[in-house]
């Protein structure tokens, strides 16, 4: 297992933020995934329009996964409709 920062921008609709939040945890956790933490950046502005929308609410998630099953989560993130963009990022040590 290896450390990973997931950053996901969600969109500012309450409701949409909850399924979206509760949809990468399930995600995640389907995939053998720890969170390790989750650090909420608050709404910010985006730097390109995406989805038709100009704003969004940034989470980080600092996880450990295994590698092979990062390109699937990859896969059921862009899957999820409450999810506007996301990145994930190896943490070296």
């Amino acid at each position: 297992m290896r450390k990973y920062e997931l950053m996901v921008v969600f969109p500012l609709e309450e409701d949409l933020f909850k399924t979206g939040s509760e949809g990468v945890r399930k995600i995640l956790g389907d995939f053998g995934a720890q969170i390790l933490s989750e650090e909420p950046y608050g709404d910010r502005d985006l730097t390109y329009e995406i989805k038709k929308r100009t704003r969004g609410r940034y989470v980080l998630f600092n996880i450990n996964a295994s590698p092979e099953k990062i390109i699937e989560m990859d896969r059921q993130l862009k899957l999820n409709e409450a999810v506007l963009t996301f990145l994930f990022v190896r943490v070296d040590e």
